[in-house]
């Protein structure tokens, strides 16, 4: 495949489903969907531009995406995931779910399989990001091994949201749980306004070695990539040429992120309109389908 010139690919041109492998919902109704936020503090964007199920399926109709996976929003539900269950079970042909689980109650391998019973398809583990956390708090913890092995022997995808100071907690969990498949969300917010090489994400780009690490390329990422003397090209270029197309997923973050789901989109095809098609393809539908099999039915 040739690289791509001029503007950037639409959705349509890419030829393939657009699949958004981060997006949230929130409910309308909070009495039938009680907040409970991690920490007890609920995220700021989550009561200023809410998006329910019934907006976001309009929302990817006008963006031109095909599919969403909706990851629990924890800063306004914690580990109830009852709101985006519901939304995949109401739209089951665009929609699957991501639910959270505190990894480590001694019932937490049990709440994995209450959720993947019930019709979700991944989990997630919230370390750092969120308006409450709690920096005590280890993602290598013992007590979460548990859960890893059931991910592990399930096939199970495992978001898992740090920073860059995290990272060698999640090594320690690459190396023990070689089989667990695992995505990165937002390529753990590297620091890039040095431009290329970035060494000052050397601890990012050395989990390369990981092939069951898998990255979120998401709106954080595409603005942050043109900050400084950073270029989105050169950051695409990058992390593609480190860890491969077939392992980055591109995620709206829609509504955390500021903005529509349309130039979400369109923000993403700009920075990434440097990569080959073929790469392109991948990284805004083979890798979600790849990664989360679910996204097949319907």
């Amino acid at each position: 495949m040739t690289a791509s010139t001029n503007s950037p690919l639409t959705s349509i041109s890419l030829g393939v489903p657009v699949v958004d492998s981060h997006s949230h919902v929130i409910a309308d109704d909070p009495v039938r969907y009680p907040l409970a936020p991690m920490g007890g503090k609920q995220s700021d964007w989550s009561k200023e531009r809410p998006v329910n199920g019934v907006g976001m399926a309009q929302a990817m109709k006008e963006a031109g995406v095909a599919k969403s996976i909706l990851v629990q929003a924890s800063t306004c539900y914690g580990h109830d995931n009852s709101y985006t269950l519901d939304c995949v079970k109401a739209n089951p042909s665009q929609f699957v779910g991501v639910y959270s689980v505190d990894t480590l109650l001694p019932d937490a391998v049990a709440q994995v399989k209450r959720w993947k019973d019930a019709g979700l398809s991944g989990t997630r583990v919230f370390i750092a990001g969120h308006t409450a956390a709690d920096h005590s708090v280890r993602l290598d913890d013992p007590r979460s091994f548990p859960v890893w092995e059931y991910i592990s022997q399930h096939k199970i995808p495992m978001c898992v949201q740090l920073r860059a100071d995290g990272l060698p907690q999640l090594e320690t969990l690459l190396k023990q749980f070689p089989k667990a498949i695992v995505l990165l969300d937002h390529f753990a917010r590297p620091v890039l306004e040095e431009g290329a090489p970035y060494a000052q994400a050397a601890s990012l780009f050395a989990l390369a070695k990981y092939e069951n690490l898998n990255f979120k390329f998401t709106t954080h990422n595409v603005r942050e990539s043109k900050e400084g003397k950073a270029t989105q090209a050169s950051f695409c270029k990058a992390v593609v040429s480190a860890f491969g197309a077939k392992r980055i997923a591109w995620g709206s973050n829609f509504p955390a992120s500021a903005g529509g789901l349309t130039k979400h989109l369109q923000e993403a095809l700009e920075a990434t309109a440097s990569l080959t098609l073929e790469d392109q393809r991948w990284i805004y539908s083979g890798t979600a389908h790849t990664l989360y099999p679910d996204l097949n039915k319907g």
